[in-house]
């Protein structure tokens, strides 16, 4: 008898990870589910799962593996749920929240064989209409199993080969500080400084249109999802405070060093960054999922856009979003151009270069 799957939430993630499973387990039966009866249409008519559960009592009931790819609130509502249900001896229950040791504890209190996941992947597009199975390919997918299911973390990194993605196991306390600092901390600081400029914008209304170029890009995450965000910086909230109360003692002494006029402190601030900021890879993704940017200097004339984006469709590449960044009168404007992943990127660029003297550039 063909193995069951249950998906739960066929947003963006749910979605795409139907597509990887489906891709490279054609003998796997997977069935879905999802709160709005539209998105459950969707996910049979676009072949995304074989079919959908009546509900998900039913489904989990029916399942060998479940695979709870919803907000961790609604995570935890689930685990409630399924610790009522007949479930299969063997059955082995995941998810793929941003947070883990709240879940991982519900779990493990109530006896689940659960292993704690997250695939550290996401689009500028979100629901189940931006699916996507190459949505994890060489992104991190980070397993956080409770003592006893260690032994199953192997049967789904196999289940998941579809995804392409690269396996690291922490325990979820590990997780929750690294993606803390590297992840959640970075988008409550992006916020800040957009929700601040803002507020600069109601007394100097020109500012606004003067944040653009470097001041977009570097609060470009602060779009995010303001449910999803709200839910992890709760579920978070002991180490985003230590997180802040560090921040906060660090802009306490900043403050101190430009009052004082401490010139070779604020170098050193400065420097130390820089050195650390360079030394990062580039190209990988990691905590925060990378932008896929192509800069193009395009002459400020009719018919050049359609030219660009003609250009990038005859090579087969399909972009994600358009806009023009800046506009000047008789000088060149700057058209990004947004991708799925480095290999379009890369490919779009190539086009570019091939089939026009417009300078282009990635970031």
């Amino acid at each position: 008898m063909a193995q069951h799957v249950f998906i739960v939430g066929l947003g963006l993630i749910g979605a795409s990870m139907a597509l990887c499973i489906r891709q490279t387990n054609p003998e796997l039966i997977v069935v879905g589910w999802d709160s709005q009866p539209k998105t459950r249409e969707q996910a049979v008519e676009q072949q995304i799962v074989d079919y959908v559960a009546n509900d998900f009592e039913t489904g989990a009931g029916q399942a060998d593996v479940i695979l709870l790819a919803v907000p961790v609130r609604t995570t935890l509502a689930y685990l409630d749920v399924l610790e009522r249900i007949n479930l299969s001896d063997h059955v082995i229950i995941t998810d793929v929240s941003s947070t883990k040791q709240q879940v991982v504890t519900s779990a493990e209190q109530k006896n689940l064989r659960f292993v704690g996941g997250h695939p550290m992947a996401g689009s500028h597009k979100s629901g189940i209409q931006a699916a996507d199975a190459k949505l994890f390919e060489n992104a991190y997918y980070i397993f956080t199993p409770l003592e006893k299911t260690k032994k199953n973390v192997e049967k789904l990194q196999e289940l998941f080969c579809g995804t392409k993605a690269k396996y690291v196991t922490l325990t979820a306390g590990e997780h929750d500080r690294i993606t803390g600092m590297l992840s959640h901390f970075p988008h409550i600081l992006a916020a800040g400084l957009v929700n601040q400029a803002e507020q600069f914008n109601q007394e100097y209304p020109r500012a606004k249109q003067l944040a653009a170029g470097g001041f977009r890009d570097i609060t470009r995450i602060a779009s995010s999802d303001p449910v999803m965000w709200t839910d992890i910086l709760l579920s978070n909230k002991q180490i985003l405070l230590e997180r802040l109360a560090d921040w906060q003692q660090e802009m306490t002494q900043i403050a101190e060093w430009i009052m004082t006029e401490n010139q070779s402190e604020i170098f050193s601030f400065f420097n130390r960054a820089k050195e650390s900021r360079d030394q990062l890879p580039v190209h990988k993704q990691g905590a925060i999922p990378a932008f896929f940017d192509l800069f193009i200097d395009v002459p400020d004339e009719p018919g050049v856009i359609a030219e660009v984006t003609g250009l990038i469709g005859k090579a087969g590449v399909s972009l994600i979003n358009l806009k023009i960044q800046e506009t000047r009168e008789d000088i060149l404007g700057i058209l990004q151009i947004s991708f799925k992943n480095q290999q379009d990127l890369l490919q779009a660029k190539r086009t570019i270069i091939s089939n026009t003297s417009y300078h282009c550039w990635i970031k």
